[in-house]
């Protein structure tokens, strides 16, 4: 397995009336590696945009339906790497164990976003994904998201209206 973690350590100080000794004061360090696949630009951001949710539809279904995105790798190259893992990270709902939790920020407040496959199966947030296989050249995964209600805000009626903003970050583990 090789993930790929990249490091930028910086230092900024004020200028201060003293001279500077000739020691060594600044340390730089990474890895160059070969990664199997490119993550096309555009791809690096997603942004869905869930539109208007209506309380109305979560209490009847629990959920909304899944708006559909996917990350698209380009000039695979499976001598380097034959499969790749999909991790989504963020702060858990504690409500939704496995669903992102809303921004502090949001207006929103009693539901959570999901993730899931086109088929249906989740992909619980925190937790690395199934093996995909890789192909040489350019390789398409699709996924959705949905916002799903909590229990407790769906059972009792109180779903707080408003606005709503959630992030995720994705890594890719090549195998």
């Amino acid at each position: 397995m090789r993930i790929t973690k990249i490091m930028l350590i910086g230092l900024l100080a004020g200028a201060i009336n003293m001279q500077a000794s000739a020691v060594d004061n600044m340390k730089l360090h990474g890895a160059l590696v070969a990664e199997p696949c490119t993550l096309l630009p555009g791809d690096e951001n997603v942004e869905l945009d869930f539109g208007t949710v209506i309380d109305k539809y979560l209490y009847q279904n629990q959920r909304t339906l899944s708006k559909p995105f996917q990350l698209r790798l380009a000039d695979c190259d499976i001598s380097i790497g034959k499969a790749v893992q999909i991790v989504f990270s963020g702060t858990e709902s504690l409500a939704l164990p496995g669903l992102l939790a809303l921004d502090a920020g949001s207006q929103a407040q009693g539901v959570a976003v999901g993730f899931e496959t086109p088929q249906g199966l989740p992909l619980l947030l925190n937790t690395w994904g199934q093996n995909n296989l890789l192909a040489s050249g350019t390789n398409i995964f699709a996924m959705q998201a949905y916002i799903q209600g909590e229990p407790s805000a769906l059972a009792n009626k109180n779903i707080k209206l408003g606005t709503f903003s959630a992030i995720a970050t994705f890594t890719l583990r090549y195998e």
